[in-house]
């Protein structure tokens, strides 16, 4: 989506409000960075220490911001030297900071209204009286390392949502509480899908229920890849330290990976599996007909990631990658990347989500290779798109290290946009300087393969989060850890209910015969909170005598309950799942 300038300059232009408005309440206070972002802004604070500042205090900082606003204040620029600057925020040591890591020459600028002073490239409103009081809301605070170094202080943020009506407010604020309400950390909770331990930050415990789902989504990846022309394989997770190290990861990656060492050599949990599929490929000499050579690996990464930085099953430390890495030549990039493009936007499909944005992020500041051959590997990726009819945005220097990258967004239910699939063109891993894998060309000459990283889900554990929340827990038939539910109407029918379950688990529909004592209302409410389960099938003296299978259709659907044949209820299942419908 491409940002709203005049919306970014108002939504910073409060965040000097809501400064001033901290200063104002709490004398004393020292004041970091504010920056807008997506949706609004924040803003990094050292309280006096006698302060014990909490959410509470939030809607006192709103009325004291809207009572500034009513003002009306024109925002004041001014340049000043980094003499001049220094002497303004003598008493702000943040500030002071920021300044003295300024050339000597540097012009810099502050903003002032309403007597308070910041120090700010800019840009700003003119006057207080553009920011609309009743279109903003403080949201939350949260912990935050002075210029993001777990060793400096640890300073208050405070987060707030802006919008220029506040009718935008409204309807955002309306999207947060349904998105409270879908919470993957919540719902894997309720349904019993997962847990955290606070001891073993980053890595999750999968439960029976959302192992399910795991699987199903592994299995439907590991059909859709064989389809598509894959070999699977499976690389170590421990590999030494020299591979790492010729690899380009120990130079520009190392503070993220996880260091061992044994009979004095150090070694490396992967981070990631490119390594380890170059390895295979050079296992053998290759030829030009064996390209392009498409290696699948579902491997399991783990990532020194900040224990800040972990959310729920989103960002985690150990996770599994649906990765693959494409050897070819450099004339196959673009077919190559046309035909995964296809299949990412099937599978995407497949999984409910059919509106698309592609970046394209270019060369980064620290990346290896030469700027020649970082030039061809773009070129290819863009002739690549224009080929496969895409149309990108540029992310300029947001590739990674060792060549240029396509990132897949997509939106879920509630227009939120998720960064999922990816692929990635290298000339460097394969290289000389490298990793030095060849292949035979037609000339009988070696020459170097181009290496196509590229993943359609990413993180198998960070999607399946990412369809908690899309579907409120209420999967799919295809995707459901529990599609159908038998519930006798009592005790007196748990043999049939016995049967018709043990007939649809034959079938291959996952189901459970709920044959407790509690009365069937109280079975049918618990399965529905609990498991969002599809299909709730009542039986009672008639489906026995009849041998049917009432069905109650999951509340969400907008289906009241039908009356099936176990053998046509059986087949309507199978039908759901094989064409993977988006619902029940």
């Amino acid at each position: 989506m491409a940002v709203d300038e005049k919306l970014q300059t108002m939504r910073h232009s409060c965040a000097h409000v809501m400064a001033e408005a901290v200063k104002h309440l709490y004398p004393g206070t020292k004041i970091a960075i504010g920056p807008a972002i997506e949706n609004g802004f924040y803003y990094d604070f050292e309280f006096p220490k006698d302060v014990k500042f909490s959410d509470t205090d939030l809607p006192a900082v709103e009325k004291e911001m809207r009572r500034i606003l009513a003002g009306n204040h024109d925002f004041v620029r001014k340049e000043v030297s980094k003499t001049e600057a220094l002497e303004i925020f003598k008493d702000e040591k943040y500030k002071v900071e920021l300044i003295n890591d300024l050339p000597d020459d540097a012009t810099i600028t502050t903003y002032e209204q309403d007597g308070y002073i910041d120090l700010c490239r800019g840009p700003h409103v003119a006057n207080t009286k553009e920011i609309n009081g009743q279109a903003f809301k403080l949201t939350k605070i949260a912990g935050a390392y002075w210029r993001g170094d777990s060793n400096r202080e640890t300073l208050t943020r405070i987060y707030a949502v802006a919008f220029a009506k506040p009718n935008d407010l409204k309807d955002y604020l309306k999207m947060l509480e349904e998105a409270e309400k879908r919470d993957h950390r919540k719902l894997g909770v309720e349904m019993d899908l997962f847990h955290l331990d606070a001891e073993d930050p980053g890595q999750i415990f999968w439960h029976p229920n959302g192992w399910t789902i795991y699987t199903v989504m592994q299995d439907y990846m590991r059909k859709m890849v064989r389809r598509d022309g894959y070999l699977e394989v499976n690389t170590p997770a421990i590999m030494p330290r020299t591979l790492w190290e010729r690899s380009g990861h120990w130079g520009h990656y190392q503070k993220n990976m996880f260091i061992t060492e044994s009979e004095k050599r150090l070694f490396a949990i992967k981070p990631m599996n490119c390594p380890g599929a170059l390895e295979i490929f050079k296992s053998k000499q290759r030829s030009y007909k064996d390209l392009p050579l498409r290696l699948a690996e579902f491997g399991h990464d783990v990532r020194n990631e900040p224990s800040g930085t972990l959310h729920g099953i989103m960002r985690v430390r150990g996770f599994v990658q649906d990765d693959a890495h494409i050897l070819c030549t450099e004339e196959q990039i673009g077919s190559e990347v046309a035909k995964f493009c296809k299949l990412l936007k099937n599978i995407y499909h497949d999984f409910g989500f059919d509106d698309l944005v592609v970046k394209f992020s270019t060369m980064p500041e620290d990346h290896v290779g030469d700027l020649e051959t970082w030039q061809r590997a773009e070129k290819a990726l863009s002739d690549a798109c224009h080929e496969a009819g895409l149309e990108y945005e540029i992310q300029p220097g947001e590739g990674a290290f060792y060549g240029p990258k396509l990132e897949f967004k997509l939106y879920d239910t509630l227009g939120r946009e998720w960064q999922c699939g990816t692929i990635q063109v290298d000339y460097q891993l394969p290289s000389a300087e490298r990793l030095d894998a060849t292949y035979i060309g037609a000339d009988n000459q070696k020459h170097h393969p181009v290496m196509l990283h590229r993943a359609v889900l990413g993180s198998f554990e960070r999607f399946l989060g990412i369809l908690i929340e899309n579907f409120a827990g209420a999967f799919p038939t295809w995707l459901a850890f529990e599609q159908a539910a038998v519930v006798p109407v009592s005790n007196e029918f748990d043999d049939y209910a016995r049967q018709v379950n043990d007939a649809l688990v034959a079938a291959d529909i996952r189901s459970n015969a709920y044959l407790d004592t509690d009365n069937m209302k109280s079975k049918i409410k618990a399965i529905s909170m609990e498991h969002r389960t599809p299909y709730i099938l009542v039986v009672g003296q008639k489906e026995k005598e009849e041998g049917t299978v009432t069905v109650r259709f999951r509340f969400s659907s907008g289906l009241q309950q039908r009356t099936f044949k176990l053998d046509e209820f059986i087949d309507y299942v199978h039908e759901k799942v094989e064409s993977h419908f988006i619902g029940i």
